[in-house]
């Protein structure tokens, strides 16, 4: 009725749509039904993500691929209550209904190959990057002299008519799907902790019959989160992936691969002469500022929520910084530009990198730049394994999101206020207790004191004074010990999808102990506060 063109590609997993939005002329040509060509002003997407079946959200973006960030999306949300609540509402519905020029398009063949073959150029940039077809030969020459498979479990989300298996096959990667029937959901949704059970599983059938099969994911229903399963060299077992530990992988192979093509360089004293960053959210671990340390590149935070961390990225890159990597490691979820959402095949892609880019001519892989700069070169050998690349991962132990330690049901509706009582609590309980805490962080710098900061939006404020002023947003308490680095912290949040208040605990180190004292002691402080 407004004079707008609708393309419908049916059942798209969301990174599609979303590299279809921003593709010139939507896709390749008019469709038979009703596509024009027109240059894309935006998209919009029933998106069952990570809910219960039946809770389905809706989301909106423009033409640079990404959702609309917070503010744009609360005057939509309000706009639309608006129309819901007016006496004339549904009149005013019908009306534009019946002036329209044609009925609502139906799911067009045309629309989905569009949808199919612009998310499968987008997804070649993503990955490529600057290192484009030499990239690519590079990857092809590597996997066909250490041949790999990777599995998926899809659980029938929108990735069962994706560009998984044709990406995959392009470069020579055998690819197993189970529970591959669109619409057909056979057990929970979030990609983590039990979820993953039956991915393991389909990984260890596949690697036993076939030992080149080391890596299985699996994605939520909307297609656009993913978390790893490995075959573990040195355990002798498929096991899931951490989701922090995914994203740190993610982190090390593409700051490598910007090594590797020059587009990050050092001077003598090993000091970056690019302008990088790498941003996360408030919740992941600290594990990677030491990984980005090792390659000389500042981390910045926003608040929990992809659009938060893709309009951080966005207005870094306007101050002149390269933004490869991003995400938020509390879910696993990693962001590539030119990617504005998260995309499972980019998080496998990193790890394939890492596997497939070897050193030859003297060039370095990787994994050899990756030991190079965090100054262990004694564990690179030329036939490593990825039970090897994780365990030259920076040791960190971290409240898992799905860890019933870190969901709270709280009755105290002012987040502002009940971070306010926490701030009291805290002060007194902090000198109760720094002694002990110090004690049981002795191993690495007995921790001396704290550091607090509030995460709102794409801003990150350090030092506050008044724990309230967080609001709705991140709280994090950060530890530091006798040489003034942060070894540990505790952090809340409530969320905004969920009826829940969620916290975490994150300690340097492999002592699940001092993360246990830390989480029990936060989830005690926040019940005292709630019951003021």
């Amino acid at each position: 009725a407004s004079g707008c063109t609708v393309r419908y590609a049916g059942i798209t997993a969301a990174p599609e749509i979303m590299a279809w939005a921003r593709s010139p002329g939507g896709g390749r040509a008019a469709g038979p039904e009703g596509g024009s060509g027109d240059v894309p002003r935006g998209f919009e997407y029933i998106s069952a993500s990570h809910n219960p079946i039946g809770h389905n959200g809706l989301k909106f973006g423009l033409a640079d691929g990404g959702v609309l960030p917070g503010p744009e999306a609360a005057r939509l949300t309000e706009a639309f209550r608006a129309l819901m609540e007016s006496p004339e509402g549904p009149g005013r519905v019908e009306a534009l209904l019946m002036a329209a020029p044609s009925p609502a398009p139906l799911f067009g063949a045309a629309a989905k190959a569009e949808a199919r073959e612009a998310y499968l150029r987008f997804t070649s940039e993503v990955v490529y990057g600057k290192g484009g077809d030499d990239l690519a030969a590079a990857l092809k020459a590597g996997l066909r002299e250490r041949k790999l498979g990777i599995a998926a479990d899809f659980n029938g989300s929108a990735r069962t008519l994706s560009i998984d298996r044709d990406f995959f096959a392009s470069l020579g990667l055998d690819f197993h799907v189970l529970n591959g029937v669109p619409g057909e959901i056979v057990h929970p949704i979030i990609p983590e902790g039990a979820s993953l059970e039956p991915c393991r599983r389909f990984l260890e059938e596949c690697h036993a019959a076939d030992p080149s099969v080391i890596l299985a994911y699996m994605p939520d229903c909307d297609g656009d989160r993913g978390n790893l399963v490995i075959h573990d060299e040195g355990e002798g077992r498929a096991r899931a992936l951490e989701a922090q530990e995914v994203f740190a992988l993610s982190c090390v192979a593409e700051l490598a691969q910007l090594v590797r093509t020059g587009e990050l360089r050092y001077d003598g004293r090993g000091n970056a002469l690019s302008k990088m960053a790498v941003v996360v959210n408030d919740s992941t671990s600290m594990r990677i500022d030491r990984i980005a340390a090792a390659f000389d590149v500042p981390v910045f935070r926003a608040e929990v929520g992809e659009a938060n961390v893709v309009g951080l990225a966005r207005k870094l890159r306007g101050e002149g910084y390269t933004v490869r990597i991003l995400g938020e490691g509390s879910n696993g979820g990693t962001i590539i530009h030119p990617s504005a959402v998260r995309d499972p095949v980019d998080t496998v892609m990193a790890l394939i990198k890492l596997l497939a880019l070897r050193g030859d001519s003297g060039e370095k892989g990787l994994f050899e730049i990756w030991c190079t700069l965090s100054d262990q070169g004694e564990l690179y050998t030329a036939d490593f394994t990825l039970a090897d690349i994780i365990a030259s991962l920076p040791p960190w132990i971290t409240t898992a999101v799905v860890s019933p330690d870190a969901l709270l049901e709280v009755k105290t509706a002012d987040h502002g206020l009940l971070k306010r009582r926490y701030q009291k609590i805290f002060l007194r309980e902090w000198e109760a207790r720094k002694e002990q805490i110090g004690a049981l962080t002795a191993g690495r710098g007995r921790i001396r004191r704290w550091e607090v900061s509030a995460c709102n939006g794409i801003r990150e404020r350090r030092g506050i004074a008044d724990f309230g002023d967080a609001g709705r947003g991140g709280l994090k308490i950060c530890f530091l010990n006798d040489a003034g680095n942060r070894t540990a912290s505790i952090w809340m949040r409530g969320s905004a999808t969920e009826p829940v208040f969620r916290i975490m605990a994150d300690v340097e180190g492999q002592d699940k102990k001092t993360e246990q004292y830390l989480i029990g002691w936060q989830r005690r402080m926040i019940a005292e506060a709630d019951s003021w």
